[in-house]
């Protein structure tokens, strides 16, 4: 279809005072047996979800592969994660190693991070933790042990940060999707269309490849994640005055229209850890009067038109108050223009991607629209952001902190809204090295 820095808050406390206050985040350090120590914290929670962040460390013999279990208290079910595999039955959960993190020497650290849901009133830390079946009941540094853990034979894999939900889909209520819904699978074009379209909360999980053609209609409370390798070849989503919709881990390639369309007033979507390739009109496209989206960890590449937002130059009256979207950590791989190119919104926040070799243009802000441009990561792109675009006016645009390599210095000017949520805003020269490790589907677990 055509068309301030964010903080982390951790708070620390023991595993038995561990409770959640309305408003702030929690953190424990469940201490344990000689034998293993583990530090769990709530790094970012929003309306129904949260992100958990688990650091274990070894003290004791070392090993080669590891377990850890835990249980919620209140409900809570984590729903995706990385750096491990996590699955939960009932309250407990299992958290294992995923090969490259499995060898633990006396003294060594692994963390992973998940994705999980709760009641909106109390999310308590658990209380106790098992590796390998010993209760963690140590200190990170045991007495007598080794204050130094040993090199690892191979470098540890870098961590994505902000793995979890961040940005404009955190506000007006949260994105949660599905939530916490039974999840379905389905492996062919009319089993997705009609659970896409079925009316209620559902968790789907798309597996193989699907070939359809034309849009496939999303209505609300939907959370769409690809198995491994999923695909959906020749068509797209069309997200149409519907809301609280998540879509994770898929490959888009072949669409003949546009591969993700938000438009007509849909609010609260999440795009995540995407990948698109060789599509017709735009990979993800967000117009008329949308708004509360991210669009975060997704790869473009072999592709012309990436990101619009806003219809077009004469539908200021549906779009002016609305459009407002954060795009983050994406990798822009050779796709020609519009990453993205906006109309209207204010604020519209893009900051941490890595925007290589673009032959068109990077970021356009047009007809009044107000962009911030922050902490990027522009390598062999000539034009990375600039103000109007064809027949459109221009908009602001404020750019800081970017970083460039064989790139044009780019074009700003006026003032853009501030940022009402909160974020980390990844160092400039990191990006490049962080996005290509952690963006595009088959880079996380869900």
């Amino acid at each position: 279809m055509h068309s301030t820095p964010r903080r982390k808050m951790l708070i620390t406390a023991t595993a038995t005072a561990a409770l959640l206050v309305t408003g702030m985040l929690t953190a424990v350090t469940a201490h344990a047996a000689t034998g293993c120590a583990v530090n769990y914290s709530v790094g970012g929670q929003w309306s129904g979800g949260f992100t958990g962040n688990v650091t274990v460390t070894n003290l004791g013999d070392p090993i080669t592969g590891w377990t850890l279990r835990w249980s919620f208290s209140a409900g809570q079910r984590a729903t995706e994660a990385w750096n491990a595999t996590v699955t939960q039955n009932a309250s407990a959960v299992t958290a294992t190693d995923v090969g490259y993190n499995a060898s633990l020497p006396t003294g060594a650290s692994t963390s992973f991070g998940f994705n999980g849901t709760w009641n909106n009133t109390s999310n308590p830390a658990p209380t106790s933790f098992t590796l390998n079946g010993v209760t963690c009941t140590g200190t990170a540094t045991p007495t007598g042990g080794p204050t130094t853990p040993p090199p690892p034979s191979d470098p540890p894999p870098p961590i994505p940060p902000q793995a979890g939900l961040v940005g404009w889909a955190t506000q007006n209520g949260g994105t949660t999707g599905g939530g916490g819904a039974p999840a379905s699978t389905v492996t062919s074009a009319s089993a997705l269309s009609t659970a896409l379209g079925a009316t209620g909360s559902a968790v789907i999980r798309v597996s193989g490849t699907i070939s359809c053609t034309g849009m496939l209609r999303v209505r609300s409370n939907k959370t769409i994640l690809g198995n491994p390798g999923a695909t959906i070849a020749g068509c797209g989503l069309n997200i149409s005055g519907d809301r609280n919709v998540i879509i994770r881990n898929l490959t888009f390639r072949g669409w003949n229209d546009d591969a993700v369309n938000v438009q007509e007033s849909a609010t609260n979507v999440w795009i995540d850890h995407n990948t698109f390739s060789n599509g017709y009109d735009g990979a993800v496209d967000i117009k008329r009067g949308s708004d509360f989206v991210t669009v975060s960890w997704n790869r473009v590449f072999n592709h012309d038109k990436s990101m619009l937002l806003g219809h077009s130059d004469d539908n200021g009256g549906q779009d002016a108050g609305h459009l407002r979207v954060t795009y983050h950590h994406n990798w822009f791989d050779a796709s020609t223009q519009r990453h993205p190119r906006v109309r209207f919104g204010n604020p519209v926040h893009v900051y941490n991607n890595y925007y290589y070799a673009n032959s068109g243009y990077g970021v356009a802000s047009t007809m009044n629209a107000g962009v911030l441009v922050e902490g990027n990561y522009f390598e062999n792109v000539k034009d990375p952001y600039h103000l109007g675009e064809g027949s459109s006016g221009p908009g602001s645009l404020v750019a800081r902190n970017n970083h460039f390599v064989n790139s044009g210095g780019g074009q700003a000017g006026g003032s853009v809204a501030g940022i009402p949520y909160p974020y980390t805003l990844d160092g400039a020269s990191s990006v490049k090295s962080i996005v290509t490790g952690g963006a595009g589907a088959g880079r996380i677990t869900v």
